[in-house]
């Protein structure tokens, strides 16, 4: 299907119905109150089911795996230009102990799946390509485009089905990440380890339902600017979109400069702290309303988790089924592993919402990570993804030298090399954050067990 701006308003429209299809549901629905489900997630599967990758009942385009890459600058433009000034004393701190429990889930994963593919795999399949344990990071921890970057390198050097493998791997982990998310939010919650949500038959019913009762609405509404200039709505929207736009602008021009393509959600936040600096050295940064802001941001979250869900590629190959399984078993215990244990050791406050964040990350993408934090932390007052944005500016180099450098290693042969190396990185990774007092090791609060 040819995109144009009536296939656009054509998806827009679908996933608007959808979209209100989830809060019906949400409200009505009990089993689907007691998962927590977000109207997000709901719209997502029902979008999954019933589009073309499902029975085909709806008619998206093409373009709705397209959609999630746009919003996500979206959203940390809008978490740039709503923060409030941290003073780099205390920066460190925060984030030093998102920084490595990062970096030593996306380096250790791009190892340890090499790693067991070598120890676990390759004794029992002969005939499998020496990356194979690739596959498992470059669908977890990257996301399908990663997952479709490392595919097309492998593909060019005689593996051609490395991209479909490589996408099945994104698809289960996106899956994994949804259902095994949900399944630690409700045990987690009737065990009292959330900091927002308790136990669903404690909850209010507004938080159940997702429906506020009159009595109990409030209004974030701030007039910054008069309505006869122009409306406040539309003057927060331009911002965000604003920086959005630039970041995408910058993108290009990098890719056009240096070859390589940087992350526009990372260049959208660098870009909206540079615009919140100037609006407070211009002392204009009052007319700029945070909650408004925000909820900008929180919106643009909504739809990408919804589209994003719905472009999933359920295609499964047949010829590697059996290894594909057992990798992927081995990355959801090495997940689980970073979000039950690492998180509590590295994050003083709010370590199981940070950590469930880890999760979805890691299993699936930095999208489905946000879709889960929602759920546990609905007005994002943990700070997960303002940590996690700062971390990443100093993190992004280090994956986009993963993507690039990791298949061309193991294409000629130095896997063992390879998985010595990165998990050497991940151990100095772990001494640093001892050292710098990032993590609480024995001092810290001992986590309840599982």
């Amino acid at each position: 299907m040819t995109f144009s701006i009536q296939t656009f308003m054509s998806d827009v429209g679908l996933m608007s119905l959808l979209l209100l299809a989830g809060v019906v549901l949400r409200a009505r629905i009990v089993w689907i109150q007691k998962l927590f489900l977000p109207a997000s997630i709901t719209a997502g599967l029902l979008g999954l089911l019933l589009g073309p990758n499902g029975l085909g009942w709806l008619g998206f385009s093409d373009a709705i795996g397209s959609y999630p890459g746009i919003l996500i600058a979206f959203i940390f433009g809008s978490l740039a230009l709503s923060a409030e000034r941290v003073p780099l004393k205390n920066m460190a701190g925060r984030v030093g102990s998102m920084w490595s429990f990062g970096n030593m889930a996306l380096i250790g994963m791009y190892g340890a799946g090499v790693l067991f593919a070598l120890l676990f795999l390759a004794p029992f399949w002969s005939a499998m390509p020496e990356g194979f344990g690739l596959l498992l990071a470059a669908g977890f921890v990257g996301g399908h485009g990663t997952a479709a970057a490392i595919g097309e390198v492998f593909a060019a050097h005689g593996w051609s089905e490395a991209t479909s493998l490589a996408m099945t791997s994104a698809t289960i982990g996106v899956l994994c990440s949804i259902l095994g998310g949900i399944a630690i939010i409700r045990r987690s919650a009737r065990k009292g380890r959330t900091s927002f949500i308790s136990d669903f038959e404690s909850l209010p019913g507004e938080l159940r339902t997702g429906l506020v009762p009159r009595e109990r609405q409030e209004s974030e509404t701030v007039e910054t600017v008069s309505s006869m200039t122009i409306d406040p709505l539309l003057f927060h929207l331009l911002l965000v979109a604003g920086v959005a736009g630039v970041s995408f602008w910058l993108k290009g021009q990098i890719a056009a400069w240096f070859d390589f393509s940087a992350p526009a959600f990372a260049l959208a936040f660098l870009v909206g702290l540079g615009v919140n600096a100037a609006m407070g050295k211009l002392g204009i940064r009052q007319y700029m309303s945070a909650p408004l802001i925000n909820r900008i941001g929180s919106g643009a979250t909504d739809v990408l988790v919804a589209f994003g869900i719905a472009s999933i590629n359920l295609a499964v190959v047949a010829a590697y089924f059996l290894p594909l399984l057992l990798l992927m078993i081995f990355g959801l215990v090495f997940s689980y592993v970073f979000f039950r244990y690492v998180a509590p050791m590295l994050f003083r406050d709010y370590w199981f919402e940070k950590g469930l964040f880890g999760w979805g990350w890691f299993t699936g993408t930095v999208a489905m990570g946000i879709a889960l934090l929602k759920i546990v932390d609905p007005r994002l007052k943990s700070k997960t993804l303002d940590d996690f944005a700062l971390a990443y500016i100093f993190g992004a180099p280090i994956e986009i030298m993963l993507v690039t450098f990791s298949p061309l290693v193991l294409i000629a042969g130095y896997s063992w090399l390879y998985a010595l190396v990165t998990l050497g990185i991940v151990a100095a990774i772990a001494m640093l954050a001892i050292r710098a007092g990032w993590c609480q090791g024995e001092n810290g609060p001992t986590p309840k067990s599982a």
